[in-house]
Order: C-alpha cells, then structure tokens, then sequence
C-alpha cells in the first residue's frame, strides 16, 4: 500500500477571486433601463427615443341600421388602414359607458359611432376616448362609392393628405374639430397596414356651417419610365374617387360620448321638427279644400236657381 499524504498536501489552493464585480442592474424606466440624464449625457439627444403616433380608430354601428349608411361606414374602413371594426351596439341611453369599454378592449383611442335612428336619420358620435371630447353630427348628402360609380381609384392603404379651407381657423369650436379631424382621419406614419405612398387628398370644407367631406385621387401624368418628368407636377390633376358627405355639427361635449356641453349649434333643427312642418303643410292643403267645398255649398243654399219654366215641356203624360 502506498504511503499516506500529509492533510497538510491535500489542502488544495483556492484560486484568487478577482476584485472586479459586476455592475447592478439599473432600474427600469418609461425610456428603457438607463435613467433619462444618464442617456442624455452617453449617446446624446439625437438617439433619443421619439414619439410616435399610435392612433387608432373604432369604427362601429348601431343596430337596424339602413343599407346605405352601413355601405358608408365600410367605405370608410375601407379607406382608414389604421381603423378597427367591430359589432354593431345598441343605442340606448348607456351605450357611452359600453362604446368606451369597447374601444379600451380593442386598445383604440378614438371611436366613430354611426347611430341611425327611425331607419331614415343617421347620426355620428365621433369621440376621443376615454376622457374626451366628443361630437355629435347629423349626417346628410350621403353618396357611397358604389352608387358615385367614379373614375378615380387610389391606392388601399395608402396614407391620405389632409386638406381644410380657411375658415376652419374662424372660431374656436372649429379648431377643435379640426384638430380631431387631424387626429382620427390622419394615418400614423409607421403603421404596419399603410403603404408608402401619397396618393389621394381628403378634403374637408366648411360651407353654410356644415363640413363637406371629398376624397380625391392624385394623378400625375408620366412617360413610358417611371420617372415623372420635370415639371410634370404641374399638370397634376384631382380626380375624385368618394364616399361623399356633409357633417353637421350638433353638440361638442367635453367627456367621451356625453359630459358638459361646449358647443351647441343655434342653426341646428332636427329631422323630426323638418317632417312635422311638412305634415302641417300636407294638412294645411286639406283643410283650404274643406273650407272651400262648404263655401261652395254654403253659396248654392243662400243663392237658389229659380225653377225653369221648360223643365217639364218634353215629359210624356
């Protein structure tokens, strides 16, 4: 057998740990694991992260809602890439409290209700959600892009240029429904269903205190090449493409879908009052031919015809 070591020579070295230590982990923040000051000062202002716009759009309806107004709301899905669609809800006095629910589930921002009342009057709610504001328009002269039947035909998907008359800088309640225009109708620059390219205008008009909306194709002419010639962009042409419709404004509330009223529209009178002036009118015709027929009738009594002295000269005896 071979000889024991001493425990003295069984001791192993232990190998020297280094003094150098790994850093702590930072805390996390909303801009990432660094504090603001610290990325400040390391990679400067310019790889900060920035904002980006992350708008989107819930678009439904409510129930029993006419063809035509439900072949509108699809157009304009069909040309808001950023917008989302949903089922139809039903219009009763809380259905603030479940379009905001709605809009929260889908992770929107914004939400554009159409609310069609008797099958015949359509309304839209066009809300920045959660905490407002919200507006409530009346909507006439409605042309969809089927029955337009127009010749232009833009791009799907691509991002639309906003254009607004002058007048929308008049009063205070039109900037901001310009400003909401700009927010719900303009598309966010890196949305994943958007295409990189311009190439329809929506434009958005005030005339006699109602907000026209037009949707225009740009068409540029060009060669054989790809390439537009220079100073081809002069004759550039608008050729219109649709839906068409007119927007007048009724209230402006501060909260989503209700809250206290900042605007209300003094021109503003309801489809109701419009065909309850038209039946007086229908009845107004009525009741004239009535007072007429009595004075007829009440002429022939006081005027009697005297008895005719050859009314009974060719009657056989």
């Amino acid at each position: 057998m071979g000889k024991k070591r001493k425990h003295s020579e069984t001791e192993a070295v232990a190998p020297s740990k280094k003094d150098d230590v790994a850093p702590e982990r930072p805390t996390r923040t909303l801009l990432g694991w660094k504090d603001k000051s610290q990325v400040k000062g390391e990679m400067g202002d310019a790889d900060l992260p920035k904002f980006r716009n992350k708008e989107k759009v819930l678009i439904t309806c409510s129930r029993r809602i006419n063809y035509r107004y439900r072949h509108l709301m699809l157009n304009l899905v069909s040309i808001l890439p950023h917008c989302k669609k949903d089922n139809k809800v039903e219009s009763k006095s809380t259905k603030g409290a479940t379009l905001n629910e709605l809009v929260e589930l889908k992770n929107c921002s914004s939400c554009l209700f159409f609310e069609c009342r008797k099958q015949k009057d359509l309304y839209l709610w066009m809300a920045k959600c959660p905490n407002g504001p919200s507006v409530k328009f009346l909507v006439s002269a409605v042309h969809t892009m089927e029955e337009l039947k127009l010749t232009g035909n833009h791009l799907k998907g691509s991002r639309p240029l906003l254009t607004f008359s002058a007048n929308f800088e008049k009063d205070a309640h039109w900037k901001l429904l310009k400003e909401m225009l700009l927010q719900i109708f303009g598309t966010p620059k890196d949305h994943y269903k958007i295409k990189p390219f311009y190439d329809h205008v929506f434009v958005f008009s005030i005339v006699d205190d109602h907000i026209w909306f037009r949707n225009y194709q740009i068409s540029v002419p060009h060669n054989e090449l790809d390439k537009i010639p220079r100073g081809g962009l002069e004759k550039m042409t608008l050729v219109e493409v649709g839906p068409r419709f007119c927007l007048n404004p009724i209230k402006i509330f501060g909260g989503s879908f209700g809250g206290p009223t900042l605007y209300e529209n003094p021109f503003y009178v309801s489809p109701n009052q419009i065909r309850a002036l038209e039946k007086k009118k229908k009845a107004g015709k009525y009741a004239k031919k009535v007072k007429a027929k009595t004075r007829r009738k009440m002429h022939e009594m006081s005027n009697a015809l005297e008895p005719d002295e050859f009314a009974d000269m060719w009657k056989e005896e």
